[in-house]
């Protein structure tokens, strides 16, 4: 099972995850506060994160996240991306 490091708040929290789901569920399911205005259907950008490690882990960029304009690594939509790997993300505190 993927490794799923988030970073908030000056702390550092790592959560194993099944394979397949989005970083957003992922960091509701181990009650890590994360914003989704739209709940999570890729239509704001207040999910956004930034990869810090493990970027080729995730499923690639899709349309949701490009027409909000998030098109440059190394920024996602945690809604968007899904964990095939271990990963390392900045939670974006708004």
């Amino acid at each position: 099972m993927p490794n799923v490091t988030f970073h908030t708040n000056g702390q550092i929290k790592t959560v194993e995850a099944p394979e397949g789901r989005n970083l957003l569920q992922i960091a509701l399911d181990s009650g890590i506060p994360m914003e989704h205005a739209c709940g999570g259907n890729g239509f704001c950008t207040t999910c956004m994160c930034t990869v810090k490690k493990g970027m080729e882990n995730l499923s690639p960029r899709n349309d949701r996240e490009e027409n909000m304009g998030v098109t440059d690594d190394p920024a996602r939509l945690s809604c968007q991306a899904e964990v095939k790997g271990d990963v390392e993300i900045e939670v974006i505190e708004y």
